[in-house]
């Protein structure tokens, strides 16, 4: 049950119409993988946070550097040159002491992706190479996980909620990587949190099955017209070797 305590912390959000009490306990009871921390998946994870969830995992690899401040909202100055996700681990904490959080001084790859999403009830993948959304994406289906794929570059940003093997995956979007793609992208990053706050409620939605998630749907995001769309995508490529 929530204590007294929680009721109150939460108080604001269970006068949500629709969100109460048991929507809360399954936010407490629940894991959320948020990969990477940085600009997009720092401020969703402390959305996250915020919400109530019961178990962050973070995984990023690497220290802090300055030019990463622009954007990395769980970061601190006094925190450049030491590991990206012990200062997330240490802001989050701060924040809301009542959650577990878990950190892996990693990025995803082929060899530690089942260690590090293994126990994770809903994946937000929020990396910004395709290759490791490729990995987020075969696992959420391997281990039939809900997945919230999250992307940005410069004034745009797109979200796609995924339930394996009844959506269209990843792969069915994109079979292959994007020969356009950049390590190094434009960002501003009121735009990447921005496209956090949506990949939050469309988590949310879809872990406490509160009010309709856009399922089966892309939301698109340009911040230089402030135009919002979603499209609706084609059913499930028979084709596609991810989620064949």
């Amino acid at each position: 049950m929530l204590t007294e305590s929680e009721k109150l912390t939460y108080s604001w959000q269970l006068d949500v119409p629709g969100f109460g009490e048991s929507e809360q306990l399954i936010l407490k009871n629940s894991t959320a993988l948020v990969t990477r921390v940085g600009g997009l998946g720092g401020p969703l994870a402390l959305s996250l946070a915020a919400a109530g969830i019961g178990k962050l995992i973070l995984a990023h690899a690497g220290n802090l550097r300055e030019d990463d401040l622009n954007r990395q909202i769980l970061m601190s100055r006094d925190h450049v040159g030491k590991p990206r996700v012990q200062c997330a681990e240490q802001t989050l904490n701060r924040f809301n002491s009542n959650i577990d959080v878990q950190i892996f001084d990693e990025n995803v790859n082929a060899e530690n992706i089942d260690k590090i999403a293994g126990h994770a009830d809903i994946i937000f993948s929020c990396a910004p190479l395709f290759e490791e959304r490729f990995l987020l994406n075969e696992a959420a289906i391997r281990g039939d996980k809900k997945l919230i794929d999250c992307a940005m570059y410069s004034m745009e940003g797109q979200i796609m909620p995924i339930l394996p093997r009844k959506t269209p995956c990843l792969k069915c979007i994109y079979p292959d990587k994007p020969t356009q793609w950049e390590r190094k992208f434009p960002v501003i990053g009121a735009v990447s949190a921005l496209v956090a706050q949506i990949g939050a409620i469309e988590g949310i939605k879809l872990l406490c099955d509160f009010e309709k998630s856009s399922l089966g749907k892309l939301i698109r995001i340009d911040t230089s017209t402030m135009d919002i769309k979603k499209i609706k995508l084609l059913p499930k490529r028979q084709d596609c070797l991810a989620c064949k």
